[in-house]
This record gives structure tokens, sequence and C-alpha cells, in this order.
């Protein structure tokens, strides 16, 4: 008979200040995230507008980095078995900061800016799960929501900022917003060099003479793999096509006003409501995730600046919900050392992102051509209403034919 999971104690509830460490990893992932939009989201313009390369070369191109971002973070585990989580990290960063500085000589060969951003691509894919790793490891179960949460609220304020703050550089002086760019990867990898040993930098290797480690131990719901790839499906609709509907009914400033919002709320939101969503059971994070997003599609479906707004607020408590939960759901049930866990996430978050952009181009697509583009949010509101419940339908269904063969043995 496996034990069950064993509950938290008072100690692990008590409120821990984050340490000197946690708090520079922290700061760096602001800084780090901060650099690398001030560039990333510009860079299908530079490929086509400044070196001439054919707008389907540079799909291509972008598809390829995104699955060696995502789909790359497979490969974090194994790595930080093998040097740890210190210099993995500082070899995620030397990558980054050699990619970006080769977008300097890359702004006039073709070859050299491909070959730049798959190296940034490939640093990015390594770098986040160890930086992850590093701040959860040896901390207690109940202190992992808070950390993590500051995490993402500390890359979503990044990811807000950078795209403004390149703005004025980025078409008029390119070269020297890229150099800046590697500067600061290069202070932040110095940084990292100066965290000093102990248990989070320990080369990981999964403790097999731990009892409260049990392969399957029963919690719960569904695989925090299966759903991670459901709610980074649904949610990539939201972003890949709120601006082609947004824009025209009602203007560029307007959607840029809610997408400066939904950041923030993030930001601020996310380490507000970490402990809330850490004490939700795994259905019933389904639930409140899932229904906060098929309600804000359904929001923006209805149209105008207030449909689009209010949508927006329920899609970022969507995530809020959905995409701590599933994280700190597979850490919790996993065997294996966090780096592991958390390159398999970003695994699941890539097919997802995938899987939407193909889905969703010939959903959004379809809908137009049948005059409606209110068609395309009611059908995702639809999908966000029914993944959740086909999961927990088939997880019940598991359980009760697993029953009696549970009983006669």
């Amino acid at each position: 008979m496996r034990p069950l999971p064993a509950k938290a104690s008072p100690e692990s509830r008590v409120r821990r200040p984050f340490s000197g460490p946690q708090r520079f990893l922290l700061a760096g992932s602001f800084l780090i995230t901060l650099g690398s939009f001030a560039v990333l989201p510009y860079v299908s313009v530079l490929l086509h507008q400044r070196l001439g390369i054919g707008l389907g070369t540079v799909g291509l191109v972008l598809a390829v980095a995104s699955l060696i971002q995502f789909a790359g973070g497979v490969v974090a585990g194994p790595v930080v078995a093998r040097i740890g989580l210190r210099h993995s990290m500082l070899l995620a960063l030397a990558l980054r900061t050699a990619g970006f500085a080769a977008f300097v000589p890359g702004l006039t060969r073709p070859v050299l800016a491909v070959g730049a951003l798959l190296l940034v691509s490939a640093g990015a894919a390594l770098y986040l799960p160890a930086n992850k790793a590093y701040l959860v490891e040896g901390a207690p179960e109940g202190g992992r929501p808070r950390l993590l949460s500051a995490s993402s609220s500390a890359f979503n304020a990044g990811m807000a900022l950078g795209p403004p703050a390149a703005a004025p550089l980025v078409l008029g002086s390119p070269g020297v917003l890229f150099a800046c760019v590697a500067g600061l990867f290069a202070l932040v990898g110095a940084g990292h060099a100066l965290l000093p040993p102990g248990a989070a930098d320990r080369v990981e290797v999964p403790r097999s003479d731990a009892p409260e480690q049990v392969p399957d131990a029963p919690r719960p719901g569904p695989s925090p793999f299966v759903v991670t790839v459901l709610s980074v499906y649904a949610f990539m609709f939201f972003q890949h096509y709120l601006a082609l509907y947004a824009v025209p009914r009602t203007s560029a400033a307007f959607y840029g006003a809610v997408l400066t919002g939904y950041a923030a709320l993030l930001v601020v939101a996310q380490p507000l409501l970490a402990e809330r969503v850490a004490a939700l059971s795994y259905p019933a994070a389904l639930r409140w995730g899932f229904g906060a997003m098929a309600a804000g599609m359904a929001a923006i479906g209805a149209g105008g600046h207030a449909g689009i707004a209010v949508g927006g607020v329920l899609l970022c408590l969507g995530e809020i919900v959905l995409f701590l939960k599933n994280d700190l759901e597979a850490l919790a049930r996993s065997v294996a050392a966090p780096a592991s866990v958390f390159g398999r996430q970003r695994l699941a978050a890539g097919i997802g992102a995938f899987v939407s952009g193909v889905v969703g181009g010939q959903l959004y697509g379809a809908a137009e051509a049948a005059g409606s583009a209110r068609g395309f949010w009611a059908v995702v509101c639809l999908q966000c209403l029914v993944l959740p419940s086909a999961l927990l339908l088939r997880r019940r269904t598991a359980r009760d034919r697993a029953g009696p063969r549970a009983e006669g043995a």
C-alpha cells in the first residue's frame, strides 16, 4: 500500500524571507526578460525588412526557434545532473550572451542573424528550468508557491517593459541595442558566477532511499503534463489572435493598453493569490482556471472595449491559477529532480503552443470566411469548458474501473 502524501508541517507554512541568492535570481529574472523582450518581439521585423528574408522563411525560422526554446527544456535535466544547477545557468547565459552579441554582425549577414537567434533560444531552453530548480531547491513545499509566483511576476514585468524600452533603438540603432543587451547578459552572468555553492547547487540526483519519494503517489487529478499542454493550448488562442480581433474593432492604442494592464495585473496578483492557488485541489484548480478562461473568451467575443478589457482580466486570472498550479502539482508528484520536472513542463508548454498555432489559424480563418469572427471566440470558449470536464471524467472513470481490482487484490 502506497503512503499518502505527507501533510505540510506548521514550519512549512511559515512565511520565510527570501534568501540573498533567491532575491538575486528574482532580480536577474527581471533583467534577463527585460533584455530578451527588448529584442525578440522585433526579430521578425529585422529579418524581413532589414535583411530581406521572405516571410515564409521568417515564419519557419521563428517556428524552429520556438521549438528549441520550449522542447529543448527536456535537455535541462541531464545537463543539470552532469554539471549542477549553477553551472547550467552560467552555460545558458553564456549561450544567450553570445547569441545577442552575434546579432551585431548579423545585422548585415542573414546566416549569422539566424544562428544568433537559435543560440539565444537554446540558452533560454536551458536557463529557465535550472533557474526555477535553484529557487525551489531546499525550500519547503509550503514555500514553493511564493517563490514560483514571484519568479513569474519578475519574468512578466520584464516582458511588459522590454518592448517599449527598446522601441527608440530597435529600428534606428539596432546594433547599439544588441550590444547593450549582450552587455546586460554578461553582467547578469557574472553575478550568477558569484552565487554561493550549497544545497541549491548540488548535482541533482534523485534519492532512491527517500521514503517520501514514491512513484505515482495517489494525488487527485489528471497528469500535470497533459493539463499543461491543454492550458497553454487554450491560452495561446488569446495570445495569438486578440490583436487581429481587437485592433480593427477598437484601436491599436486600446489593444496596447489591454496588454499593459494584463501584464501589470499578472505581476501584482499572482504573488497575492499564490497561497490560495496552492491550497486548491487539482480538480478545483482546473474548474476555476479553465472556467475563468472560458468566461474571458466569451467576454472578448461579445466585443467592444468593455468586453475585451473584462476578457483580459478573466484570462489573466485563468493563467494565474492554471500555470502556477500545474508547476506545483508536477513538482509534488514527481520523484525526478526539479530541473527535469520544469524541463518537461516547458516541453508540454511548447506542444500546447504549437498545436494552438496550427488549430487557431484554421479556426480564425474559417470564422472570418464565414463573416463572424465572434464565432472563433465562441468555439474557443466551448473548448475551455469541455477540456477540463473531459479530463476529470476520464480520471473518474479510470478510478472507478480500478476500484474493484484494488479491492480484490
